[in-house]
């Protein structure tokens, strides 16, 4: 803990670059939201709760927004059970190459997509960028599952793909134009712009990339907040990027409610609302029972890892794959079996008392 108390102390040292390097446009038309307009905007919305979604059928986030592979049918069915246990929030990550490959159909998809959740009343958070699993995603036809193995498939965006001017160019546009064509649609809750960014060992080669999607988010006129979820407290340039310029901190905490709490407590000296959009892993004691219930008590909004068992494996732990594909004895993520059925029904019964269902 004592690293996490030195991060935290350090994160106004790069402040004054970081932030020039954002404000540096002058087409900069949203800038960041100050503290009371974040408070005001938090306060109108129920308490924000539910997972991160990805139909089972899909591998992947190319899997899931590719016309040959979109899968509707699936997607209502899942989020019909995340209604039941009272989620109102989804998060949902979007891939780059599956825009390039087809924007008209792509952005279209997006629509029918918060159709089906608006129909459950379920807001979404759509995530941007993505630097975790596979460096090389690729359009067509996406791998099958390896067997037993925790997210064998998914797919970073923009992997290593992302070297010259005409690549950030693209990049620029896909925003741009997704968050101008839903910048003031009421059905989504938030724009996640970076997922994680400098994991699988990029650190700070990330800092230009997530730099530049603040900047291309600040140049559409939008009326959801936009961030960039901290998760890993050693990176310290990315974390104080991040930091300073979310309208609303959102963070990443898959370890037991003490910890949680005490990194909670300091990303709450920002003075802007709090989601975590990322939690539970039963392994590390991060559970629906112990951790869900806190976060409500401290008006954090609760975004789970997973909802349905599926083709992404997340059942089994990140490090931990299982040769035979024989189920693990305890489920990494995940709340209901491709059935509808619950991994726990005492779990589900947690979640509905948390959510007011029960």
């Amino acid at each position: 803990m004592k690293k996490i108390f030195i991060t935290a102390l350090i994160f106004s040292i790069y402040t004054a670059t970081l932030f020039a390097q954002v404000t540096k446009s002058s087409k900069m038309v949203s800038p960041q939201w100050s503290r009371a307009k974040a408070e005001g905007w938090y306060k109108q919305q129920a308490w924000v709760r539910g997972a991160n979604f990805i139909p089972n059928t899909a591998i992947n986030q190319l899997e899931m927004w590719q016309a040959s592979t979109f899968d509707p049918a699936t997607i209502d069915r899942e989020l019909g059970w995340a209604e039941g246990i009272g989620f109102n929030t989804m998060r949902v990550y979007l891939h780059s190459l599956a825009y390039q490959q087809d924007p008209v159909g792509f952005k279209s998809r997006l629509n029918q997509y918060l159709g089906i959740a608006s129909k459950h009343q379920i807001k979404t958070i759509f995530v941007f960028f993505d630097d975790c699993w596979n460096p090389d995603p690729k359009i067509g036809k996406q791998p099958e599952p390896k067997t037993g193995t925790h997210n064998s498939g998914w797919a970073q965006d923009p992997g290593r793909h992302i070297t010259t001017e005409a690549d950030f160019a693209k990049l620029s546009v896909y925003v741009k134009d997704v968050m101008t064509t839903f910048g003031h649609d009421k059905r989504i809750l938030l724009w996640d712009l970076y997922n994680e960014p400098g994991n699988t060992k990029k650190g700070n080669e990330s800092l230009e990339l997530l730099t530049r999607v603040f900047s291309w988010a600040r140049q559409t006129v939008h009326d959801q907040p936009i961030s960039s979820g901290l998760w890993a407290w050693n990176l310290t340039d990315l974390n104080t990027f991040q930091a300073l310029n979310s309208d609303i901190i959102t963070y990443h905490e898959y370890e037991d409610p003490d910890r949680h709490l005490r990194i909670l407590n300091l990303l709450k000296t920002h003075g802007r609302p709090l989601i975590c959009t990322e939690y539970m892993a039963r392994r590390n004691n991060s559970l629906f029972s112990n951790v869900l219930p806190m976060l409500k008590k401290q008006n954090v909004g609760a975004i789970n890892w997973g909802l349905v068992s599926g083709k992404t494996n997340t059942i089994y732990a990140w490090d931990t794959p299982i040769a035979d594909g024989s189920e693990p004895p305890l489920w990494f993520h995940d709340v209901f079996r491709k059935d509808g059925t619950p991994y726990k029904q005492e779990e589900v019964d947690v979640i509905k008392e948390q959510t007011g269902k029960k």
